[in-house]
């Protein structure tokens, strides 16, 4: 561990597991995305803030019980709100058509490549039809981390995993939906039948936002829309199916789990009555969207070969969770006209408390608060560097020429989120906490000077 951390313009390395990033995608996609599913993304996602904001400022308790779930909406709105920034910028933009031109270019004057051309005609139109069937996937469907946007809510959650696990179970293995596989089943029934307390109000507030949701997008009259609220409002509905459901009783998802598709169908269980009856729009709606999918992975395989084969290892490949090794320099950058510097400092973070008097998340533990006189003010804390980072980064080490340990990634700039879709070193930005900072708090903060000294200068073996 270097104690003297690293120094402005050093080359460093970061290895660790960078989750999946899209820098292949045509520009047909990105348009798509820029266009139409970040903007529609966003809207719901400041609409859920704001709901769940407003929730958990009530009190106390109501924090603690949607905090974790603000938490995610938050961070997932900032991710998306970066990606979107970028991909406005017609720099940025500029850059992928000027790829893909390119691309394109190449592939042309080799008669060999030509095929591979028309890969691109064919992720042009998967990506309008993906885009047709967007809202009906979206909103009873869902992806990701999130519930299908008109549905929101556990306890709907659970009832299309029963209803779903009726069908699919009684299949051979390899014709089940994959989350209903056997190499699946562990999971599946660890979270189907988690003791985890659901909360009647929280419930009641996301599933009426969400059927409001459902009723703006596809309109009131909407048949679907109907079968769903029964004739009530939004809120009445939601009321009506958290306090009739059972489900929140673990010894019911079990009954209904073991009793397969006879037990599901015969249940009078207003949840699962409503998982019944949208399963087959969500159904189709996936469909389409893993048919389209399939296009895409074998179009995308056929431009990846013959980008291989026209210019060789000039651009890796898109991160995929797997190990790999990225480099960069320690530098500040240049925003709104203003440098941002390549450091903080530990007196940086008790002034910042002290100009937002201390309210979160400004707030400083009190071991930190008791311990400030003794902590050097100038110590580096955190550190930018330009290493090519996205999520799943997080905790990755940072190293210097050495091979000595330099910092820790913890997060990443706003102007980052585009490195998605393309690496650039403008502002884009790692975040790291430098080893000084590390070494003064397990000193000064913690009192850990033996393992201060364990990892200066290494263990001893007396």
């Amino acid at each position: 561990m270097n104690k003297e951390g690293p120094a402005e313009h050093d080359l460093i390395f970061v290895s660790g597991h960078p989750r999946k990033t899209h820098r292949s995608w045509a520009v047909s996609a990105v348009r798509d995305a820029r266009d139409r599913a970040l903007p529609d993304l966003l809207d719901m996602l400041y609409r859920r803030e704001v709901l769940l904001g407003a929730y958990a400022a009530r009190s106390p308790e109501n924090a603690r019980r949607g905090g974790e779930y603000l938490f995610i909406v938050q961070n997932t709105r900032k991710l998306r709100d970066g990606q979107l920034a970028g991909l406005l910028d017609p720099q940025l933009f500029g850059e992928l058509v000027e790829r893909e031109n390119r691309l394109r270019s190449g592939f042309g004057k080799d008669a060999r490549l030509q095929p591979a051309l028309s890969a691109y005609d064919r992720l042009e139109c998967t990506q309008a039809a993906i885009a047709r069937n967007a809202r009906q996937y979206d909103l009873f469907e869902g992806a990701g981390w999130y519930p299908p946007l008109g549905f929101d809510s556990k306890l709907f959650q659970i009832a299309r995993t029963l209803v779903r696990a009726a069908t699919e179970r009684p299949k051979p293995n390899g014709e089940r939906l994959p989350e209903f596989q056997e190499s699946n089943r562990a999971p599946l029934e660890l979270e189907l039948f988690s003791e985890a307390p659901i909360y009647d109000d929280l419930e009641k507030l996301t599933l009426a936002d969400s059927l409001t949701y459902l009723a703006e997008k596809l309109g009131p009259g909407d048949p679907l829309v109907q079968t769903v609220l029964a004739g009530k409002s939004p809120r009445d509905r939601a009321n009506e199916l958290v306090s009739g459901t059972h489900l929140k009783d673990v010894a019911a998802r079990h009954q209904l789990y073991d009793g397969g598709s006879a037990a599901v169908q015969n249940s009078s269980d207003p949840m699962i009555g409503l998982a019944r009856a949208i399963d087959d729009t969500a159904r189709g709606a996936r469909k389409v969207n893993e048919e389209q999918d399939e296009i895409q992975r074998q179009a995308y395989a056929q431009i990846d070969a013959a980008q291989l084969s026209l210019e060789g290892n000039k651009e890796y490949p898109d991160a995929t969770s797997t190990l790999r090794l990225a480099y960069g320099i320690v530098e500040g950058y240049e925003q709104d006209g203003q440098a941002i510097p390549t450091f903080t400092r530990f007196g940086g973070l008790y002034r910042r408390a002290r100009e937002h008097e201390g309210k979160p998340p400004f707030d400083i533990p009190a071991r930190w608060t008791q311990q400030r006189d003794q902590l050097d003010p100038e110590t580096p804390f955190n550190f930018v560097s330009t290493a090519d980072i996205v999520g799943g980064n997080s905790r990755s080490p940072v190293v210097n020429r050495a091979g000595e340990f330099v910092g820790i990634i913890f997060d990443g700039n706003i102007q980052s989120l585009v490195l998605d879709n393309i690496y650039t070193s403008k502002q884009a930005r790692a975040v790291s906490v430098d080893s000084r900072a590390i070494l003064e708090a397990l000193a000064k903060v913690y009192k850990a000077e033996s393992l201060v000294g364990e990892l200066v200068n290494g263990k001893s073996r007396d």
